[in-house]
Parts: C-alpha cells; sequence; structure tokens
C-alpha cells in the first residue's frame, strides 16, 4: 500500500496579503513566493474570526468558533472538542505540535505524539508525519517600538530596511508617523518571518520527503493595526493561502474558489484518505485535474468579546461582497482594549482624533455609533470604506447575503446569543468573566469614546435575531 502523505502545516501570526506573491511591492517574501509558484495560491481564503484563538481554535477543530464555544477571545472549553490531529494520531502518523496551542480550549487525549523543540529531521521515517510550526515575530507587539509596552516573549526587530517613509497606508488608517513606522516594522518582520519558513522547507527537502509532503501555509488574521486585527473586514479576515503537493496540485495554479479555514481540517484528512468526522462543519476541498475546487458559495465569520471588550458582530463573505450584521450598534468601535492601548500608533491616532485632525476615512473607526448593517462591494472598495447597505442596485444582494447568515446560525447554533456567564452556567465555559472584568476602565477624558467605563464585559441586553 502507497505511503500517505506527510503534512507540514506553517502558520504566520497577524500577518495579511501582503507577500509578493499577493501583489505586495513591500513584501520582501522571496520564499513563500517561490512555494507560491511551486503550488496552489488562493485569492480568496478566509479565517472566521479576526483575532488568534478563535480563528486556531476553529481550524484544528472543523468547527465554526460560536457552534463550538470558542467564539470569545481568551475564554476556555471545559471539555476540549476532537482535532484533526486525534485523527491523524490514530492513524499512525506521527504528530509534531512544538509551538504555539492558543484555541481557547487545552487539548485533551492523544492529540500529538511528540511536543519536543526538535524539527523533521527528528521524526520517525517509518511512517507518515504531521509537522507544525508557528512563528510570532509579526505578531502586533513585535510592531511597537517602546520595549516597556512590547512582551517579554516578543522579540525585537532584527533589521530595519524598510523605509517608513514608503510604505502604504490604507485610507482607514491615517498618514502619521507612528503608524507609517508600524508598517515599516511589519514589513521587516514579515521578512524574517519568510526566512524562517526557508529554514523550514530546507530541512523538509533535507529528509528527501519532500514530493511526499502537504505543506500548508496559512495565518491566523490580519496585522496587528485597527481595522485589521479583532475587525471582521478585509483586511482581518482575508489572509494568504498557499498550498503545495507535488504531483497532486499544478504548480503555479491561481484559484479563486472561496475557502474557510474551518475547511482545512476535513481537507487535510480527506487528502490523506482518512474519515472526517460528521461533527465537523467544514467543506473538504476537492481535486480536479490537478486544482484544489470549492463549491462553497459563502465564507462565514464574527467578532465577539476581545479580552474586556464586549461586541457582537457576524459576517457573510461571497466573492462579490461583504455583509457585516452589528447586533450592538451603540458600541463605539474604538472602544478601549488595554492591550491594544500599547500601541504606539493607537495613541496617536487617539490624539489626532481628538484634536480633529483626521480625514474623513480615517474617522470611521472613531464613530460613536455604527450602522446595524454594513454592506461593502469587494472589488470596487476593498477598503471597506462605503457602505451600500441603503444603496437601491444592492438590496437584492443584501437580501441574500442576510438570509445566508441567517440560515447558517441557526444551522450551526450560534451560541454568540447566549449571555457568557449562562454560557459557564451550563458547564460549557469555564469562568474567567472576573479576571476581564477587572481590565474594564477608561481612557483619559479628552479621548473617551464613551461617557463612562462599562461595567461588565457581558453582552449588555439579549441580542436581537
Amino acid at each position: 500500500m502507497e505511503r500517505p502523505p506527510n503534512i507540514l502545516l506553517l502558520v504566520g501570526e497577524d500577518t495579511g496579503r501582503h507577500l509578493g506573491c499577493y501583489g505586495d511591492p513591500c513584501g520582501r517574501t522571496p520564499h513563500l513566493d517561490a512555494l507560491a509558484r511551486e503550488g496552489v495560491r488562493f485569492e480568496n481564503a478566509f479565517s472566521h474570526s479576526p483575532v488568534c484563538a478563535p480563528s486556531r481554535g476553529s481550524l484544528v477543530s472543523g468547527r465554526y468558533p460560536w457552534s463550538l464555544g470558542i467564539h470569545s477571545m481568551r475564554s476556555t472549553l471545559t471539555r476540549a472538542p476532537e482535532m484533526f490531529t486525534h485523527i491523524l494520531a490514530r492513524a499512525g502518523y506521527a504528530v509534531h505540535w512544538p509551538t504555539k496551542l492558543d484555541f481557547n480550549f487545552d487539548p485533551e487525549g492523544d492529540w500529538c505524539t511528540s511536543r519536543d523543540n526538535w524539527w523533521i529531521n527528528g521524526l520517525p521515517k517509518d511512517r507518515p508525519f504531521f509537522a507544525y510550526r508557528n512563528i510570532a515575530c509579526t505578531h502586533e507587539s513585535g510592531m511597537w517600538t517602546d520595549a516597556e509596552t512590547r512582551p517579554d516573549w516578543q522579540e525585537s526587530v532584527r533589521t530595519e530596511e524598510t523605509d517608513p517613509a514608503g510604505v502604504p497606508v490604507p485610507p482607514y488608517l491615517p498618514d502619521l508617523p507612528e503608524v507609517r513606522q508600524q508598517i515599516a516594522r511589519y514589513y521587516d518582520n514579515l521578512s524574517q518571518q519568510d526566512a524562517y519558513w526557508k529554514e523550514c522547507l530546507d530541512a523538509l527537502d533535507a529528509t528527501g520527503q519532500a514530493d511526499n509532503t502537504i505543506v500548508v501555509y496559512l495565518t491566523d488574521h490580519g496585522r496587528g493595526l485597527p481595522r485589521e486585527k479583532r475587525w471582521c473586514y478585509e483586511a482581518g479576515l482575508h489572509l494568504p493561502l498557499i498550498i503545495r503537493w507535488p504531483d497532486q496540485l499544478n504548480a503555479g495554479t491561481v484559484t479563486n474558489d472561496l475557502v474557510s479555514w474551518v475547511d482545512i481540517a476535513p481537507t487535510l484528512l480527506g487528502w490523506t484518505g482518512l474519515p472526517v468526522p460528521e461533527t465537523f462543519e467544514g467543506a473538504a476541498l476537492r481535486i480536479e485535474e490537478g486544482r484544489p475546487a470549492s463549491s462553497r458559495p459563502f465564507h462565514f465569520g464574527g467578532r465577539d468579546r476581545m479580552d474586556e471588550a464586549y461586541d457582537c458582530q457576524r459576517v457573510v463573505r461571497s466573492k462579490d461582497w461583504l455583509y457585516v450584521r452589528n447586533y450592538f450598534p451603540e458600541i463605539p468601535y474604538a472602544r478601549r482594549n488595554r492591550y491594544q492601548e500599547g500601541s504606539p500608533a493607537v495613541q496617536a491616532m487617539r490624539e489626532a482624533w481628538a484634536a480633529g485632525e483626521l480625514t474623513p476615512s480615517a474617522d470611521i473607526w472613531f464613530r460613536r455609533e455604527r450602522a446595524t448593517e454594513e454592506f461593502f462591494r469587494i472589488s470596487e472598495d476593498p477598503d471597506c470604506l462605503d457602505n451600500c447597505a441603503e444603496a437601491a442596485d444592492a438590496q437584492r444582494d443584501l437580501a441574500e447575503h442576510r438570509a445566508a447568515l441567517r440560515t447558517h446560525l441557526k444551522t450551526v447554533d450560534d451560541l454568540g446569543a447566549i449571555p457568557e456567564s449562562e454560557l459557564v452556567e451550563r458547564g460549557i465555559l469555564k469562568d474567567r468573566l472576573a479576571e476581564y472584568t477587572e481590565r474594564l476602565g477608561n481612557l483619559p477624558s479628552h479621548l473617551a469614546m464613551e461617557a463612562t467605563s462599562p461595567d461588565s464585559i457581558e453582552m449588555p441586553r439579549p441580542r436581537p435575531d
């Protein structure tokens, strides 16, 4: 019997579509660009959550965050779900997962065979392997220049090659020195991430098993800037995905099919010939004439509590439109988040807003209220600035996306409609409410978005249908 393929999963943190192969002239990513030439580059790949733990938990479980109960950032399930690596391990795979977990649950049972910090050349050669690597150099805190606010685990930037004067500043951000500096550092860190992937791919080549290995590169969510990380707009959810599988997927292929992170687990199991659990909610990609194929018409995403900052947002993305449903439009976009306030760019943006110095596009994030529905024509408005929800020529498409969201949330039984304290009472979540309630606080008075500090991290009232 032919040996099943190995799998190498490479995950970058806080990384958007800024690679050279995605057309970004500032992206110095020659090794990922080469991987794309040798494999398949996906143009429409998406995370379900714009923040790490719900995104990763969905990736490994094959289930939507709000279906599983991991939709809020820094919540913890009382009972961990089955992950696709459980199935690989039971089938005889050597499952190597030495780096970051961060799933909003603690894996249980025989989900991996080793967490030791050795690399591919230490894996058994008599059976197939799954190997995971995560790199954190592109995390948002790596863009911060102040060592006092940067976490201890975050290394400083090793090189400073990108000129801040030459980086593109998206229109939803103000063109400030602090913003440019952080974007420049991001590109430097992205280059460092790319160099690390070369080390991983070289190690794979040295084993002589590259031809029988599926290599997957993806990221957890967009880069750590306002309206990107933590937000369900294009820059937060629309991400890079590259897959190489020699002799199975045609090199140099570019596909526009919609792919969601919930599809990754069933796809990898399907491609290795293993059964996909009925509990998985994703759809396995097919291979047709050397090309991966998906019939997914919609991608679904969401935003819930971000540490202490409560919110509830669900989105539907088709190839042409992004529909955003704000269940609590009275909550300001730029609500205080203690961790986020460590960013020099965020601090500078708040001061510029208070001084009335922002452009209309950059001022959107500082609006005190949101529209209940937002609807963006992506081909014309990838920055998500022009809400078409009331446009006459968009009403048929709006109704279609609205109906798709309603059907999806009923199908998966959206736990985001239930207060977190009730999920704790039901035994679904561990009680971490007090831990994050302690973080609640006010911004300085001249920067305040709300009259008073919120007194709860929970849903302020029942969520409407």
